[in-house]
Formats: C-alpha cells, sequence, structure tokens
C-alpha cells in the first residue's frame, strides 16, 4: 500500500516554473516518493522540519506522515535558493 502525495501550492508553482530535462526527472522523483519516502540519499533537515532528496542541482523537501500514509511536498527548487 502506498502515500499518498500531497502538493502545497507554493511547491506546486515552483513545479510549473522548471524546464525539461529537470521537470520529468523532477516528476519521476517526486512519484516515487509514494512507494518509498525514504529512498536512497535523503536526509533529516537540520533546522527545520522535513527532508530533502536531491534531483541534479534542484532540492525537493517533504515531510512523511507515517500514521496517515501521506507524503507532503513542501517546496521545491534550484539549489542555491531552495534553503533561504
Amino acid at each position: 500500500m502506498g502515500y499518498t502525495l500531497n502538493f502545497s501550492k507554493r511547491a506546486f508553482k515552483e513545479l510549473a516554473k522548471i524546464n525539461e530535462p529537470y521537470y520529468t526527472s523532477i516528476k519521476v522523483a517526486v512519484t516515487s516518493l509514494t512507494d518509498n519516502p525514504r529512498p536512497q540519499g535523503y536526509r533529516k533537515l537540520k533546522g527545520r522540519d522535513g527532508y530533502r532528496i536531491r534531483v541534479g542541482d534542484y532540492r525537493i523537501i517533504y515531510d512523511i506522515f507515517d500514521s496517515e500514509l501521506v507524503v507532503d511536498v513542501i517546496d521545491l527548487g534550484h539549489r542555491k535558493n531552495i534553503y533561504e
């Protein structure tokens, strides 16, 4: 049984701004979180709640709710802008 994926408005807007070839890679990475919310290379964030995965120069920040089987995508963007 897989997890449900929820996007914040901010993450959805940022995803729409990203061009190919990164768009497809990010989309695949995000949808794969429903099967495995803790893929190889994921990190627990320090200083804020959530986890992050890398897709090229982009980062996807998300939170996992195991009791409800929900993955909540909080934000995504280029690595130089995402942690501000």
